[in-house]
């Protein structure tokens, strides 16, 4: 009987080559995902251009200025019509820098290291928000990591926040998305790690900054015949200030005028 047990007991111990592989494994994965958080680096969000836009001055002269409301139906429209008409947009890290940064979702292969924008997952809508005196985008996507020679199929949401800033040279008001908060949907503890970096990775190194106004389209130049000559008005300034619902860019304007050689 004794033997008998003892012969049941070494049946149900796991072989050797087993755990051994197993382990491999387990330090396979935990060095890929460590090499992928020391390639793509810390999280970090591309600089501003320009200066921050700040809230408007209450005291100060407002003569020259006018103001441009967006409400979020505005991007809601926009991103519903990026979504329907143009299809998903494809953020995919390459060496290649000169190839476009968004891309149809159509062109993705199964696994070439690509995080996808839809327009919704679950109760998530990708759009944008002002409230709380901040620009909220809540962001659902999917996608796919070839990490240590595994393809990763992932899915989930994210919350980020959009700062603004006006580069005067370029007379454009641009944006950069700081991405927060995101979850994966069943991906282990270990994997998550590396998808995460690689997700904040992506949507900072393809989208950031990105245009939001260029301010150089209102900008004037009106001919006045009965003085004879060109009156210019170009922005100069730009502030900003978000009320629930809307966000208000306040532009204030340069004049000169330019006489007419005769």
């Amino acid at each position: 009987m004794l033997q008998a047990l003892h012969q049941r007991h070494l049946r149900l111990q796991p072989p050797h080559n087993m755990k051994k592989s197993i382990l491999v494994l387990f330090i396979g994965l935990l060095v890929g995902v460590l090499g992928t958080i020391f390639f793509l680096g810390s999280p970090r969000t591309h600089r501003l251009p320009g200066t921050p836009l700040k809230p408007p001055d209450n005291n100060g002269d407002t003569s020259g200025t006018v103001t441009v409301t967006i409400d979020e139906k505005f991007f809601d429209s926009l991103l519903g019509t990026v979504f329907n008409e143009l299809g998903p947009p494809q953020l995919k890290l390459s060496a290649d820098r000169s190839q476009s940064a968004i891309q149809p979702a159509v062109f993705q292969n199964s696994c070439n290291n690509v995080v996808v924008l839809n327009s919704e997952a679950g109760e998530v809508k990708t759009s944008v928000r002002f409230t709380g005196g901040k620009i909220v985008a809540p962001l659902a996507f999917s996608g796919s990591y070839n990490l240590m020679a595994q393809c990763f199929q992932f899915k989930g949401t994210a919350t980020a926040s959009v700062d603004l800033s006006f580069d005067h040279s370029r007379q454009t008001v641009f944006g950069t998305l700081d991405v927060g908060d995101i979850q994966l949907e069943n991906v282990s503890p270990l994997i998550s790690i590396g998808l995460t970096a690689f997700v904040r990775h992506a949507i900072d190194e393809r989208l950031n900054p990105f245009p939001v106004l260029p301010v150089s389209q209102l900008a004037l130049s009106v001919p006045i015949h009965a003085s004879g000559g060109t009156l210019k008005a170009n922005v100069k300034d730009v502030r900003s200030e978000i009320q629930e619902g809307t966000l208000k860019l306040y532009l204030t304007y340069d004049f000169s005028a330019e006489a007419k050689q005769s």
